[in-house]
C-alpha cells in the first residue's frame, strides 16, 4: 500500500496560508555542514519526527507537512519514512507566554531540543498582530537534515517568533506554513548565521 506523502498533506496547509493577511519576521538561524552544499535539495527525503517528538498529533503533522512542501519545493523528491537518502527531522515546540514571563507548555510533541551545530534558537521575534490579549504564543521550528547512510547531520535550521494569541498566526496550520517557508527562504543559507525573514502575504 502506497500512503500519502507529507507533501501532497500540506495542500490544504498552501490554501489557507495564501489567505492570511498578517505577517511579519520570523528569526531564522541557520548551519550548514563543511562541503555538504552540493548534497542538499538533491535526490529523496523522508520526512520524521525528531527523536522523542510524537508522530501522531495533527498539530505535528501539520508543521511535517509545511516542511515537506518546502523541501519538494527546493528540489527534493519525498518519500517514504523509510526510503529516502535524506532524513529531515521535524521537531516543534509551542509555548503560552502571558505578562510577567510565566511560560506553559502548548501539547504538540513530546521531547527536548535536538541538534549537533547550536545551542538554541535564541530570543523570538515578537510580531505585533491580532490584538492585544496580554497572551502571547511561542513557537519554535527545528529541522536537521540528516545523510541516511551516515547519520551525519548536513543541514540545520531554526525558526522562532511570537505572535499574540488571538493573532491568525497563532494558529497551528497557518503558523506552520509561515514558519517552514520563512526556514527554507534563500535557502539553505550561510552557516551559523541569523537572520529575520519575511514571510509575503
Amino acid at each position: 500500500m502506497k500512503f500519502p506523502t507529507f507533501a501532497a498533506m500540506a495542500l490544504g496547509v498552501a490554501t489557507l496560508s495564501a489567505c492570511t493577511t498578517p505577517v511579519g519576521p520570523v528569526q531564522v538561524t541557520r548551519f550548514v555542514a563543511e562541503d555538504a552544499r552540493a548534497k542538499l535539495a538533491i535526490g529523496t527525503v523522508s520526512v520524521v519526527s525528531a527523536p522523542g517528538f510524537d508522530e501522531q498529533p495533527l498539530e505535528m503533522q501539520s508543521y511535517k507537512a509545511a516542511v515537506a512542501r518546502e523541501l519538494v519545493r527546493l528540489g527534493y523528491d519525498e518519500v517514504g519514512t523509510d526510503a529516502g537518502n535524506q532524513i529531515a527531522e521535524v521537531r516543534v515546540e509551542r509555548f503560552s507566554e502571558r505578562e510577567g514571563g510565566r511560560r506553559s507548555p502548548v501539547s504538540v510533541g513530546v521531547g527536548g531540543s535536538t541538534g549537533s551545530y547550536g545551542s538554541g534558537v535564541g530570543v523570538g521575534v515578537g510580531l505585533n498582530l491580532g490584538g492585544g490579549s496580554g497572551v502571547k504564543t511561542s513557537t519554535e521550528l527545528g529541522v536537521i537534515i540528516r545523510d541516511r547512510t551516515t547519520g551525519d547531520s548536513i543541514w540545520e535550521g531554526r525558526a522562532s517568533f511570537i505572535v499574540d494569541e488571538k493573532s491568525p498566526l497563532a494558529t497551528t496550520e497557518l503558523g506552520a506554513s509561515a514558519m517552514a517557508e520563512a526556514l527554507f527562504a534563500d535557502f539553505p543559507g550561510n552557516d551559523g548565521e541569523t537572520v529575520r525573514i519575511e514571510v509575503p502575504n
